[in-house]
């Protein structure tokens, strides 16, 4: 029996951050319009709490991604209050019952409802409600209604009367942008006669009259001399880079000392134009950055120190990389007295979107093989529990990796923090060799610990130090022969190092450390429970955590040497006695 706690894990999940937003909404919108998840009060009211920190383009792709699903009315109405480049994909393919659909016209706009009556599917009924709004969508202001509307309005609102000599009673009033002309009473000489030729030519005076218009203000315009330029602040403006880097548009601020400068290699000397370094992480990795700093030599009004703040941007048609777009605002004292320190925070949290986007479908596929496995729906042929059996190994293989990536991406958070854990030595190397014992078993191989002392603690995040070495003992015991012994040697290096000496199996002898090096070096094949992604990849994964955590890994002939920082601690009485 499996319970599907997808909704309670993205409500609790945090949604301060942008990207925090950006994947609750992305997540929240797919468990709602799925049907996986109900579109309670609770849940509608976070979407909307969130929207304003989602920018419309990802508000856009997810509402592209439900647009073949049958989403409820209360997503519908969500999608509905938005932009209506955002609201058209779901508005196009909603499937909704006659009574909500009559809950829901009311609150659209005419632009939206323009996009129903394009539909060719909808119900009969529908149709009759959407024609009950033709005379607020399509009718024309009344003559009364533009003769009050230029009562009240406001001398920049030009409204514009024809000459006398053309048509007395002829008034042009801008709406929305746009302008619209009526004929008054006086003009038509009394009522309205009833009629349909009637109607056609008051329309067509109104063109007529539309046009004399337009000319005279255009012409006027014309005449007028040209408003001087407003001076812009020089304290802020926008820029955009190609998938270079090269930022190649600004706007807000002479642009010659800002074009071409590169996001993607960070500035190496002082004095030069450039980005710093985390910049040009977040570059490499795709990812958003806020308030990282850009230097801009010289003595344009350019000139100085700026936070900048950019996302990446895609192409709607390829979904290819197409550059980054940002802000960029002048740096003031208190921001150039903080030190730079490297912001590695945007590259780990782009990381571990993607471990979260990987490990729940992986989650999916294993507890979907499992019910098949163990026949919780029904019987089923054995050659499919056997296949369902295979799919729940690999998942488990492939969830492993995953958690490998979430370790890196942790890492990477609080790389130059403080070490916050002591790890005893000798606790965390019982619990890894009883964990592997079952493989090692398999393997026909022995797995022996010495110099173990219960004094020495390694400095750092318990979890990811038990599991670096975790993994490089598993990924030693899978390249082991039968009756072959792995040895780990424990000694301290000093008053600040530990060394851990791990023999070499024979199955790693003919590799050399090159080969090593490449991803394409792997177990043997026969070798169960070799690593998902390689032997080559695990062990340059360890080589990457051990050196975030203070330490290195070293690949030798005979053995493989991992050292990290350590703290030696003393019982107090022996300490007394010196």
């Amino acid at each position: 029996m499996r319970f599907d706690d997808s909704l309670e894990t993205v409500l609790s999940g945090d949604m301060t951050s942008p990207i925090g937003a950006q994947l609750a909404w992305r997540q929240l919108v797919d468990l709602i319009g799925r049907g996986r998840a109900p579109a309670n009060d609770d849940v509608i009211a976070r979407l909307r709490m969130i929207r304003g920190s989602v920018p419309p383009p990802v508000r856009t792709a997810s509402a592209r991604a439900i647009a073949d699903a049958v989403p409820p009315l209360a997503l519908v109405m969500v999608f509905a209050e938005d932009e209506i480049a955002v609201a058209a994909p779901v508005l196009r393919g909603a499937q909704l019952a006659p009574a909500d659909w009559a809950e829901l016209l009311p609150l659209l706009s005419p632009t939206g409802r323009s996009i129903l009556r394009h539909r060719r599917d909808l119900a009969g009924e529908v149709v009759a409600m959407l024609a009950s709004f033709g005379s607020v969508d399509f009718v024309l202001a009344p003559p009364e209604t533009v003769d009050r509307a230029e009562e009240g309005a406001a001398p920049d609102e030009r409204t514009m009367r024809c000459p006398a000599s053309d048509d007395a009673g002829t008034v042009a009033t801008p709406i929305g942008g746009a302008t619209e002309t009526s004929v008054s009473p006086a003009a038509q000489g009394g009522k309205n006669p009833p009629g349909g030729s009637s109607d056609i030519a008051e329309m067509l005076k109104r063109i007529a009259a539309y046009q004399r218009t337009r000319a005279a203000t255009l012409a006027e315009r014309s005449a007028r001399p040209a408003a001087p330029e407003q001076s812009v602040p020089s304290d802020q403006f926008d820029f955009e880079a190609d998938a270079s880097g090269t930022i190649r548009w600004v706007d807000g601020i002479a642009r010659a000392a800002l074009v071409g400068i590169s996001l993607a290699q960070a500035s190496s000397e002082e004095g030069v134009s450039g980005v710093e370094r985390a910049v040009a992480e977040a570059f490499r990795a795709r990812a958003d950055f806020q308030e990282l700093r850009l230097f801009v030599a010289g003595r344009s009004e350019a000139a100085g120190t700026w936070q900048i703040s950019a996302g990446p941007v895609f192409d709607g048609a390829t979904g290819g990389f197409s550059g980054f777009r940002g802000t960029a605002s002048r740096a003031d004292a208190d921001d150039l007295a903080a030190p730079l320190v490297p912001n590695a925070s945007a590259v780990a949290d782009a990381l571990r979107q993607l471990v979260h986007e990987l490990r729940t479908p992986t989650n999916a596929i294993a507890g979907f093989a499992e019910m098949i496995e163990t026949e919780m729906l029904g019987p089923v042929a054995e050659t499919y529990r056997e296949h369902a059996t295979d799919i729940r190994h690999q998942t488990a293989d492939l969830l492993g990796a995953i958690e490998d990536m979430d370790t890196a991406a942790r890492e990477q958070t609080v790389a130059g923090q403080s070490p916050g854990e002591r790890v005893s030595v000798t606790d965390m190397l019982d619990r890894i060799a009883t964990d592997l014992a079952p493989l090692a078993t398999l393997r026909g191989a022995t797995i022996a610990l010495h110099g173990l002392d219960g004094a020495l603690c390694i400095a750092g995040d318990g979890r990811a130090i038990e599991r670096l070495i975790s993994r490089l003992l598993a990924t030693l015991v899978a390249a082991t022969r039968p009756r072959e012994q792995i040895g780990v040697v424990v000694s301290a290096i000093g008053s600040d190092r530990i060394r851990l000496l791990f023999d070499r199996p024979r199955g790693l002898a003919s590799d050399t450390d090159e080969d090593l090096a490449t991803t394409s070096a792997d177990a043997p094949d026969d070798a169960d429970s070799a690593p998902t992604l390689g032997t080559g990849f695990a062990l340059r994964l360890i080589a990457n955590l051990a050196s975030e955590l203070g330490g290195g890994l070293d690949i030798g002939r005979e053995a493989l040497t991992l050292q990290l920082p350590t703290r030696t601690t003393r019982p107090r009485e022996q300490t007394s006695r010196r």
